[in-house]
């Protein structure tokens, strides 16, 4: 094995760059407190089913806690849950239950898809309507320290007062906009923005010093960030949709609190675009829309009103570990191009890692999912440097590595996993491992050692963790059982010397785009 070395060692050695929102520009990750790392990722706000836009920012960072603690780090990773606001009070009244009932139940959509997707690196799931208190007292500081003011049970953040507003979007006070209507004339300035409405007839409310009311949406996550990460940390994420005006008011709220930086980097994921907007979104081609340009991607920004169909009906059609290859793929400040075409397309590519799981069943005796891997950067296995394979795999795994380090290029990394299978492969065609009932033990021990690796940096990206049931996949998993049935009735006609019949299964299937691969211990297939 590697030496091991602390982590802070391993995370003051790391080179880790990261683009950050405020400053425009990639900077060396260098965490306030090291080893620790904070992460507060906006969630969902809970008043209809989750569809595939909310599960992006969760798989994005999931990936990035993931990396962060192979290399070192001890990462605390918050999402809250936006569980009163003016959309859940209006789905409430329509579906004529209250609004805690419909949160509770899009809470448990939520969490359902979460886990479903294997996101299970969320330390803290804080609500809204649980974190009343430090909400209150968050908004009572802003007021003593003149920052905020009351108005008719209302209270507004002053744009005014904020030297700094707007440094994160980069928009004049001009260019603002606050909430207008009926709030509009209570305001001093129309940029001001609510911290505390009043309740009007019906709704659910709070006491506060200022009257019954609830909180505005952007004081939730200011006031649940400190509760569990402090006044300053280290990476606040979210969709790009959110620098304006939320992320804005929270840094605005935040830093007028605490006279400190709420969070040292703004990581902010591209948007789920509808394959059917590719050429039309703001005149321009969706491919081609620049990471960061929130204006043009939020203009095909994909959600319910645009067709998102719930997640949990694209889980009846997909595997999860298809739909996070798919997320993955993309690097995370890119817009996403969805369709479930696509989805398809990227469970074809994930075929070739499948058969390599069922081929290193049959060549070694063991189940992939059983190989040993190092969870940490720095304990990595050591390969030997004077065998070509390892030499190959080292250079792999110092290019996906190298992807992940410069802004978590998942992207880049995925396409490095690619390029790993094939000399995984090579090697066993080159050494004619397949097939042999005995094989070379040395080349077998290298195939497992080489093979750690590859689960170590699948690993990273939460990937091929462990092997799904027939149950947990939908349309792969009865296409998986009709290929057995079709394979065992060709197997039959072959035992019975009837090969007519069992060319033409072959053919056909080939000509659908299904090959068959015939070897000692049976036989396996794949999508051409």
């Amino acid at each position: 094995m590697a030496s091991r070395q602390d982590a802070t060692s391993a995370s003051s050695n790391s080179e880790l760059r990261v683009y950050n929102t405020l400053t425009r520009q990639k900077e060396a990750f260098q965490p306030l407190h090291p080893p620790r790392v904070g992460i507060y990722l906006c969630g969902p706000t809970v008043y209809k089913p989750s569809h595939i836009g909310h599960m992006v920012g969760p798989v994005i960072f999931d990936a990035i806690k993931r990396y962060l603690s192979y290399t070192g780090y001890e990462v605390t990773f918050v999402i809250n849950i936006t569980d009163v606001d003016d959309k859940l009070i209006q789905e409430s009244v329509a579906r004529n239950m209250s609004m805690d009932a419909l949160a509770e139940e899009m809470i448990q959509d939520y969490h359902h898809n979460l886990a479903a997707m294997g996101i299970d690196t969320i330390d803290h799931f804080p609500r809204a309507t649980t974190h009343i208190d430090e909400i209150l007292q968050f908004i009572q500081t802003l007021i003593e320290k003149g920052f905020a003011y009351a108005a008719d049970g209302d209270v507004y953040f002053d744009v005014s007062q904020d030297a700094d507003y707007g440094k994160l979007s980069r928009r004049s006070l001009d260019a603002m906009k606050g909430e207008g209507g009926e709030m509009g004339a209570q305001k001093r300035s129309p940029a001001d923005f609510a911290l505390w409405k009043a309740a009007k007839s019906g709704e659910p409310s709070w006491d506060s010093p200022w009257g019954p009311g609830r909180p505005g949406w952007h004081i939730e996550c200011s006031a649940m960030s400190r509760r569990y990460l402090g006044e300053s940390f280290d990476i606040h994420g979210g969709g790009l949709d959110l620098v304006f005006p939320h992320h804005e008011n929270e840094i605005a709220q935040s830093e007028c609190c605490h006279g400190a930086p709420q969070a040292k980097y703004w990581m902010h994921n591209g948007l789920v675009q509808a394959s059917h907007e590719v050429g039309k979104v703001g005149g321009r081609h969706t491919r081609e829309i620049a990471a960061g340009d929130q204006e043009a991607q939020e203009a095909g920004k994909m959600g319910k009103s645009k067709g998102a169909s719930a997640f949990r009906d694209l889980l009846q059609r997909h595997t999860p570990e298809s739909i996070r290859f798919f997320i993955l793929s993309t690097h995370y400040r890119s817009p996403i191009d969805f369709s479930e075409e696509r989805i398809r397309q990227v469970a074809t590519g994930l075929d070739a890692f499948h058969q390599f799981i069922k081929r290193y069943r049959r060549v070694t005796g063991t189940a992939f999912y059983e190989v040993s891997f190092a969870a940490r950067r720095a304990e990595s296995t050591s390969l030997p440097e004077d065998d070509a394979i390892f030499e190959q795999v080292q250079t792999h795994r110092m290019r996906f590595l190298t992807a992940m380090d410069d802004d978590f290029n998942t992207g880049g990394a995925v396409g490095e996993l690619f390029d790993l299978l094939r000399t995984l492969n090579r090697f066993i065609d080159e050494h004619k491992l397949d097939g042999n009932a005995k094989g070379d033990e040395e080349k077998l021990s290298q195939l497992r050692l080489a093979t750690g690796v590859f689960r170590e940096l699948t690993a990273v990206l939460g990937l091929f963790r462990e092997e799904a049931s027939a149950a947990e996949q939908p349309e792969e998993g009865l296409v998986e059982g009709l290929m057995q049935l079709i394979i065992s009735m060709r197997a039959d006609a072959r035992q019975r010397k009837d090969f007519s019949t069992a060319d033409k299964i072959r053919d056909g299937l080939k000509n659908l785009g299904v090959e068959l691969q015939d070897h000692a211990q049976g036989t396996d297939w794949s999508r051409g």
